[in-house]
């Protein structure tokens, strides 16, 4: 170990920043070990930054929690093997991730320094339902906070698989007729796109690790240490920046590779912290929230994969809040739409109804948050958005994400009035509970619709 480690040789001016950084860090990484272990010290207690004492009741890694930085139970296995994370050659010219990036990444994500991510958020990747199958075209979707990125990732690949394959016969049919290989070659497509579009279509950053940092890194699902160890590689082309993904897609969708909060990563790196400011307005400082025991994503992080800008909220333009601030709502037409109901959401409150440049997006499906579950609603028909005629009577495909959906919901949707039908109204005076959530998300689009579920048991 002296000889990876030994600052004598050499000046400390002839030391750079990032070497004299790496090696802090590494003494630090073994610090920890020893420390736990109880090899390197009697003080068996884990300590914060600031060397407080921590209590042990709250030293406990919950899923979805919010711990401070480096204070979760060490895994019994975490000393004796390194999980497998994906790695990239260490050739390629990327870039390490500064001591200030890193700082100035926790701040953007949790408004400080201290908190970390639980091992839901660590343990999520992503990751299709198998080829040839009803769901070939579905991501498989976690609970909690990474949900909602999963499934504003779904909305884009059915937009890619459907929409955009000009080669490809696409129809709900393509759908389930997916090779691996096409089911791979979606998912580089999307998350390049939404990293480009995020980088104001001039750059793109991708997150990940080289072989050179991971073989110093001691990592475990119990802190955030591998921030520290991040490599940013950066493109000043879509096409180049899809094919690196392609190339290195086992860090976003393999077992383990902390996928989804890789994806993130590069999302804030390609959108910027200078844009991100100018995104961001009173109401929204950060880009995560603590809630019933789960880190949940603000909304400016589903309008950021969305439309690539971090808006914090999802009216049209700029609205003044209740003290007279401007609030920032979307200013662009979004490709994936966005549709919104809860139970307890008054119609009367016009900033928390979604605005049309989400509701009425380029092609016809749409990010569904239900009662805080996310879900996706589709159209095979393109046309359904631009000619008024084919909003009479349409089919829609729901997609859940719930294990024990095996296909597609195909459901009929008539917007005719039917006024002398009382009991197709929806009940003003009552909760609404007469009608399955997603047909009540369904009205917030199209008003007085009838929803046939052929067949199948309406989701409440």
């Amino acid at each position: 170990m002296d000889t990876e480690i030994s600052v004598q040789e050499r000046s400390p001016l002839e030391l750079d920043l990032n070497e004299i950084t790496g090696k802090i860090l590494f003494l630090d990484k073994w610090r920890g070990i020893f420390r736990y272990y109880r090899l390197g010290t009697n003080n068996t207690n884990p300590q914060d930054p600031d060397d407080s004492h921590i209590p042990a009741e709250e030293t406990g890694d919950k899923p979805g929690m919010l711990w401070p930085k480096g204070q979760g139970q060490l895994p019994s296995n975490s000393f004796c093997s390194v999980p497998r994370l994906s790695t990239i050659s260490s050739k390629l010219n990327g870039f390490p991730i500064s001591p200030s990036m890193a700082t100035m990444l926790r701040r953007i994500l949790f408004g400080n320094t201290v908190h970390v991510l639980g091992s839901d958020w660590k343990k999520a990747h992503f990751k299709f339902h198998g080829p040839f199958s009803d769901l070939a075209f579905a991501l498989q979707v976690e609970k909690g906070g990474v949900r909602s990125i999963q499934m504003a990732v779904q909305g884009s690949i059915i937009k890619y698989l459907l929409f955009s394959r000009e080669e490809k016969d696409c129809n709900l049919h393509s759908l389930g007729n997916l090779s691996q290989h096409e089911q791979e070659q979606a998912l580089a497509a999307v998350l390049a796109s939404i990293l480009w579009t995020a980088g104001a279509s001039q750059k793109a950053i991708v997150c990940s690790f080289t072989k050179d940092i991971h073989s110093t890194l001691i990592l475990d699902y119990s802190s955030d240490n591998f921030i520290e160890g991040l490599q940013l590689f950066e493109f000043s082309e879509k096409e180049a920046t899809e094919k690196f993904i392609y190339d290195h897609l086992q860090c976003f969708k393999g077992e383990r590779s902390h996928g989804v909060m890789l994806f993130l990563y590069s999302l804030i790196f390609s959108r910027t912290f200078e844009r991100l400011q100018k995104d961001l307005d009173i109401t929204t400082t950060h880009l995560l929230q603590s809630h019933a025991g789960s880190i949940l994503c603000r909304q400016a992080v589903i309008n950021m994969i969305l439309t690539g800008r971090a808006s914090p909220n999802i009216f049209n333009g700029y609205e003044k809040g209740s003290s007279e601030e401007t609030l920032h709502g979307v200013l662009t037409r979004s490709d994936v739409g966005y549709l919104q109901w809860g139970k307890n959401t008054s119609e009367r409150d016009r900033l928390s109804q979604v605005g049309s440049m989400l509701k009425t997006p380029t092609f016809p499906i749409w990010l569904c948050n239900i009662n805080g579950n996310y879900s996706i609603l589709f159209c095979a028909n393109r046309q359904l958005l631009s000619d008024w005629k084919m909003e009479r009577v349409f089919d829609l495909h729901f997609y859940s994400g719930h294990p024990s959906q095996k296909k597609p919901v195909h459901l009929t949707i008539d917007t005719h009035s039917h006024h002398w039908e009382g009991d197709h109204h929806e009940d003003k005076h009552g909760s609404g509970r007469r009608f399955s959530p997603v047909e009540m998300a369904i009205r917030t689009k199209w008003r007085e619709a009838t929803v046939n579920w052929n067949g199948t048991s309406p989701f409440f």
